[in-house]
């Protein structure tokens, strides 16, 4: 015999479609039409298996190179063209506090019935991203293949820095100015669950500018530079290993920033990073 809440959500279910704005969103529908305006999240979408759904995306949505192309732009993550991304006509946008612009997002908000908000800070936020979108688009068992794929890198980064020693690292996303990133980011917590920790240790705010002599080039034991934002290149790396007299490398800024299935192979490559670095003494 049944009463009349059995068909409600469990506490766990809700919780599991619950976004970073604390909304609880309802399963959604197969015909649901989602726009993301989240790189990361726009790939995670198609690794959930949900590419017929998508309708718009950013220019900087690019992956996968190959299932996205069919798929309308709708201007840059900070500049979206908000009578375009009307014209696709979305149920569902996807947003993320450091990529997007609120006032743009609230904007959305009058012709999206459903804005999903997301702010991870930290790897260990990935499954959760994982479950929340597999959640809410009935994608749950791809969403679980993804989370077991992420813990089994992420214990690997574990195993592989557990007997090395923590490094101080300037890690810089642009030049002109230049700019670093503060540890509650999500690539600082990145950098750190690795045993590279981000200088300055207590800036100012969660992308400081650095003046040439600012004391955290001498705080840090090495410079990573990225290729993203700024396209840092190999030998602006090289530039900064002789000015500052100490080991610098330009990483691959998609497996440090990116989140989402990427930073399963994000996790796979600074494993590999670190310990390169300390067998060749670089």
């Amino acid at each position: 015999m049944t009463g009349p809440g059995d068909d409600a959500p469990t506490r766990a279910e809700t919780d599991a479609r619950t976004d970073w704005a604390d909304v609880a969103h309802p399963v959604a529908g197969a015909d649901a039409r989602i726009a993301c305006l989240v790189p990361s999240l726009t790939e995670l979408l198609f690794a959930l298996g949900l590419a017929d759904r998508v309708v718009a995306r950013t220019g900087f949505c690019v992956h996968p190179r190959e299932g996205v192309r069919g798929v309308p732009k709708v201007g840059g993550t900070k500049d979206v063209d908000l009578a375009a991304l009307a014209a696709t006509r979305p149920t569902h946008l996807v947003v993320n506090v450091d990529e997007n612009r609120r006032e743009l997002v609230d904007a959305a908000r009058a012709f999206v019935p459903r804005v999903i908000v997301t702010h991870p800070l930290g790897p260990g936020d990935n499954p959760r991203l994982f479950r929340l979108f597999g959640a809410v688009f009935g994608a749950e068992s791809a969403a679980g293949r993804l989370v077991a794929e992420f813990d089994a890198a992420l214990a690997g980064l574990d195993a592989a820095v557990a007997t090395l020693p923590r490094e101080p690292v300037l890690y810089l996303i642009w030049r002109k100015p230049w700019m670093t990133v503060a540890r509650d980011t999500y690539i600082g917590a990145t950098l750190a669950r690795a045993g590279w920790d981000t200088v300055p240790a207590r800036p100012d705010r969660r992308y400081p500018e650095l003046a040439d002599d600012d004391p955290a080039w001498r705080d840090a034991a090495r410079i990573l530079v990225s290729s993203e934002p700024y396209a840092f290149r190999a030998r602006d790396a090289q530039a900064l290993s002789a000015t500052h007299s100490r080991p610098a490398h330009l990483v691959d800024g998609e497996m440090t920033s990116w989140y989402g299935p990427r930073a399963i192979a994000g996790l796979r490559c600074l494993a590999s990073l670190r310990r390169g670095l300390t067998t060749s003494g670089g």
